[in-house]
């Protein structure tokens, strides 16, 4: 959904999300050579943390192609965008599919995994939350897009259309994008994300151990930003998200994504006008703070909304 003032002053700033992309891909690359190569464990994991930063700058080029907004072409936005999803891995058709419903349904009753709605199952819940915080949620992007690729009904058979799960989970809502989606584009997406993966392991003889440093201290950077940014914050589907306040230098490598209350109500606006759209009036809660409140885990509905 466009809103009244977006695209106006807002050129999309092609030629540096281009930039942009080249450098962080090959920052990437340099990466996981270190990590792989490197004598010293302290060095192997330096490269680690610094490869889980400059991958988040690939993924936000990412998301700005899932929106139309990383280039205005949009047949070259949609190259770069497959581009940038092998090197998370994933398929760019896939990521755009669910980014976008996650738009449609965000703070609803299908994404509110920081709170225990009525008839929930706490077990499931709790598990759910800390795959998050731990990172594991990373693993199911690259392994659910492999899966579609090779068996692609066995996802649809894990929608649990009607059931209690499927709903709270938000699986129905999100694998049933997937029945619309193009097939043989996210198959060739896949196969392109591995072909980059092997690419570069290949190249730059990058080590199991090295990867794994790698993907793993990533899988932890992006995975906690993912919910830290809507926890606690309104339910609601456009105001249901916090414009977290973070280091300037942080902020810059993940491109404003945690200007997020800004981008959920302009989706539209590149990321680098975001913070023109950050309303000074709202409460800005640090990431940190967010962050570590959601290790004492989800809590239960306020009883405002539960009445409703």
């Amino acid at each position: 959904m466009t809103t009244e003032g977006e695209g106006v002053g807002t050129p999309i700033p092609a030629a540096l999300n281009a930039v942009l992309l080249v450098c962080a891909m090959a920052a990437c690359a340099g990466c996981l050579w270190l990590a792989s190569h490197a004598e010293r464990l302290a060095v192997q994991l330096l490269a680690a943390v610094v490869f889980s930063f400059v991958n988040n700058t690939v993924f936000s080029l990412l998301h700005e192609a899932t929106h139309g907004v990383l280039h205005p072409v949009r047949r070259v936005n949609d190259t770069l965008g497959r581009i940038a999803a092998a090197f998370f891995p994933t398929s760019f058709t896939m990521q755009r599919a669910f980014h976008l419903n996650h738009h449609r349904h965000n703070r609803t009753h299908l994404e509110q995994f920081d709170y225990f709605r009525p008839g929930d199952n706490r077990f499931l819940k709790r598990a759910q939350w800390y795959s998050i915080l731990t990172g594991l949620y990373w693993l199911f992007v690259p392994v659910g897009a492999v899966v579609f690729a090779l068996v692609p009904g066995l996802l649809h058979r894990l929608r649990g259309t009607g059931t209690r799960y499927g709903e709270q989970t938000g699986a129905d809502a999100y694998l049933g994008r997937l029945e619309a989606a193009p097939g043989g584009a996210i198959r060739a997406e896949v196969l392109l994300a591995v072909c980059v993966q092997v690419g570069l392991v290949v190249a730059l003889d990058v080590s199991a151990t090295g990867w794994g440093l790698c993907y793993a201290a990533f899988a932890i950077n992006w995975s906690a930003l993912q919910y830290a940014d809507h926890a606690w914050s309104p339910l609601h589907v456009r105001d249901g998200a916090w414009d977290l306040r973070v280091a300037a230098p942080v902020r810059w490598l993940f491109l404003n994504y945690h200007y997020h209350r800004a981008h959920h109500r302009h989706p539209h606006v590149p990321w680098l006008y975001l913070g023109r759209y950050v309303d000074s009036e709202v409460a800005r809660p640090s990431f940190l703070r967010i962050w570590l409140s959601m290790w004492r885990g989800p809590r239960p509905l306020p009883a405002a909304v539960e009445e409703r």
